[in-house]
């Protein structure tokens, strides 16, 4: 397995396993004792009426990404 560099999942795309996209990558939230990565922080590509940030982004937890390629792929099931 190859790594994933932290700036080259910048702006991607965030894509559900049902083709429905739901924003780019903002950032990522790491648990600052575990050093785990908890969260993908995204920009929506429409507006929602609930964000789970102040700023209008919203968060996807870590555990339902898929792949990353050109896109991250999330479970949408």
């Amino acid at each position: 397995m190859r790594d994933i560099l932290a700036r080259d999942l910048q702006e991607k795309s965030i894509v559900g396993t049902d083709g429905r996209t739901f924003g780019t990558l903002y950032n990522i939230t790491m648990d600052p004792d575990s050093g785990m990565l908890r969260d993908l922080v995204v920009d929506p590509h429409e507006s929602k009426t609930t964000a789970d940030t102040d700023d209008g982004r919203y968060r996807i937890p870590i555990g339902r990404v898929k792949t990353v390629r050109d896109q991250i792929i999330i479970d949408t099931d």
